[in-house]
Parts: C-alpha cells; sequence; structure tokens
C-alpha cells in the first residue's frame, strides 16, 4: 500500500492496511501528534508488514556526508546546528487551497515542510530533549505559514529547525558547529571548516568525495518488499514518532508560550 492522502486519515487507513498485513510506504507525517503515531506504530510492528515512511534527505550524500563527520568526531563535540526548508507558497499565491485546510493537514509550514528539517535534525543528534516554537501567519490563512523551533537534543546540542511559505530562492541550508570545525551546506554547495586544515587563520574547503546517495525510500521499501528484508534502516516508526514529538512539540509551544520537555 502507498499512502499519499491527508495526514489526518493515516491512522485510520494505515491501521487498516498493516491489520490486513498489506506493507505500507508513507509520505510524512505518519500521524498529526505523538499519541496517535506511537499507536500506529504499535500495530505496525505487531502486524510484522514491511513498513517505510518517505524522509529523502536521509539518503542524500550531503546528509550522509554530515552524519559521517558527526559521528567520527571530525568536527569535535558538536554545540549547535541549524537546518532551513522553505519556499513561497502563500506569498506568492501557488499553494492549492487544500493545504490551509488544518482538518486535514494538520497544520501549516512546520507540519509540512518543517518534517525536513526536523527529521534532518533527529538523524544526525537523536532525541530531542526540548522543543520550543515560534510561528507567524502574516498572510493570514488559516495556517502557520512561518515558523522555527529551537530543539536541544541529548548531549547538549542546540539545533534550529526553520521553514516558511512566505520566503523567496531560498535553497536548502545545513550548519552543524563543534568545538574543533563546522559544515556548511547550501543547496549543492557544501563547505567545512577544522582546526586540523587552518592552521593561523580560518579556511574553509569542500570536501573531494560524499558518500554515494542511498536509494530513495520508495526503492528502499520496493527491495525490502521483494527480497523481504524488513523495514529500511532510519526509515521505520520509531524514526516516524521521534519526527512527530518535535513537530508536535513546536505547535503546543508556539500556543502556550512555553518550552515543551520530554
Amino acid at each position: 500500500m502507498i499512502c499519499n492522502a491527508p495526514t489526518t486519515m493515516h491512522p485510520e487507513l494505515l491501521t487498516k492496511a498493516a491489520e490486513a498485513g498489506k506493507h505500507i510506504f508513507t509520505e510524512k507525517l505518519l500521524a498529526t501528534n505523538a499519541a496517535e503515531c506511537e499507536k500506529l506504530g504499535e500495530v505496525i510492528k505487531k502486524s510484522g508488514v514491511i513498513f517505510t515512511i518517505s524522509l529523502p534527505l536521509r539518503s542524500s550524500p550531503a546528509m550522509l556526508y554530515a552524519k559521517k563527520l558527526i559521528d567520527t568526531g571530525l568536527l569535535g563535540k558538536i554545540t549547535g546546528a541549524r537546518m532551513r526548508r522553505s519556499h513561497s507558497g502563500v506569498s506568492d499565491d501557488w499553494l492549492p487551497e487544500y493545504w490551509y485546510d488544518v482538518s486535514k493537514t494538520g497544520g501549516g509550514a512546520m507540519m509540512d515542510l518543517g518534517a525536513h528539517p526536523a527529521y534532518t535534525l533527529a538523524f544526525l543528534f537523536g532525541e530531542p530533549v526540548r522543543v520550543s516554537g515560534f510561528m507567524t501567519n502574516t498572510y493570514k490563512t488559516t495556517s502557520d505559514e512561518n515558523a522555527v523551533s529551537l530543539i536541544e537534543f541529548k548531549g547538549g546540542v542546540v539545533a534550529t529547525c526553520e521553514t516558511a511559505f512566505v520566503t523567496y530562492g531560498v535553497p536548502d541550508i545545513l550548519e552543524v558547529y563543534g568545538t574543533d570545525g563546522a559544515l556548511f551546506i547550501r543547496g549543492d554547495e557544501i563547505k567545512i571548516s577544522t582546526r586540523g586544515m587552518n592552521g593561523l587563520g580560518i579556511r574553509m574547503a569542500s570536501p573531494d568525495t560524499l558518500p554515494p546517495a542511498k536509494p530513495s525510500p520508495l526503492m528502499q521499501f520496493v527491495d525490502a518488499c521483494v527480497n523481504k528484508t524488513g523495514t529500511p534502516e532510519f526509515l521505520g516508526p520509531d524514526d516516524a514518532l521521534v519526527m512527530t514529538k518535535i513537530i508536535e512539540a513546536s505547535y503546543i509551544s508556539d500556543k502556550s508560550n512555553k518550552s515543551v520537555v520530554f
């Protein structure tokens, strides 16, 4: 089963699919809140079906390179990060009307585009500790148009998750800061600066090679179904749950003017 239905329909549709023994490929988010996501994840695991959620940036060479730098310690102890994905769907008026129906979407920019920095930051840094969300809707649509979340991850990393429907010409941005270096990704451009390469001054260089891209989540799902290898790594129900925790907490924080602590 391939599910591209509105997010609010996922729990009902995917529960029926899992209970019927159908393998599942779904777009993000798995559900609009952590409680439904966790319950659905239990159903999926109990059913034994192969499950894949589409988190495509986890397959990209740039993000695999970022994870390698972090995991190998080349940047030292990671202290901060920032990721942004945004577009002009509201400000240039090209989003379809149903995009503003929160009863179907569950939210606006943070629920949609914000999922990408949320699942990427979780891929790089693990479980969140606390989240603070800030959202506005300058164009007065029914959902958030401009949103930022501050996320503290275990280990002390403080990351900024940025998204919007009201910016033009902004490429995907990832910045990672450590005690021994930093990584800067702007669209297709990748730069790294480390203590070992700098000498007396700060220098930046592009990597000579990048890790090969993994197959797309859809192709990983197909391969898993054909070869019966189970849910692909980093694309399972638990990965969906961490992402949903961050997104849900961002909305709760914005409405309550308080940080959400896990």
